[in-house]
């Protein structure tokens, strides 16, 4: 069992930043690969960032190449994804995962263990 707190979210204007940053306890978070998702109202939850194991391999969605950047801390359980030049279309609920698979992965039927979810809002 994996527990995954996700915190940093809140309220920004277009072009802000914010970090959130992902908490994981339980089994070994170095035998994971972790991924941050998003679901804005009325629309599917879509992956936004993905990082393996060891955090040499990454994987950022199209539409937030530039702009998003994924890390993890294996000795602090933690995985951040630092948001910059935020957009209005980036507001949603983002939620950060947990693969027992262990290579960077897109599906969202790969991630066995999910976070509550922090709101992200980006004003126009």
């Amino acid at each position: 069992q994996v527990q995954l707190v996700e915190s940093g979210g809140g309220l920004v204007r277009a072009g802000g930043s914010l970090r959130l940053s992902c908490a994981a306890s339980g089994r070994t978070f170095s035998g994971y690969a972790m991924g941050w998702f998003r679901q804005a109202p009325g629309k599917d939850r879509e992956v936004v960032a993905a990082i393996g194991r060891s955090g040499r391999s990454t994987y950022l969605t199209d539409s937030v190449k530039g702009r998003f950047t994924i890390s993890r801390d294996n000795a602090k359980n933690t995985v951040d994804l630092l948001m910059n030049s935020l957009k209005p279309e980036d507001t949603a609920v983002y939620y950060c995962a947990a693969s027992a698979a262990g290579y960077v992965g897109t599906n969202r039927l790969l991630y066995n263990y999910w976070g509550q979810g922090t709101q992200v809002t980006v004003s126009s």
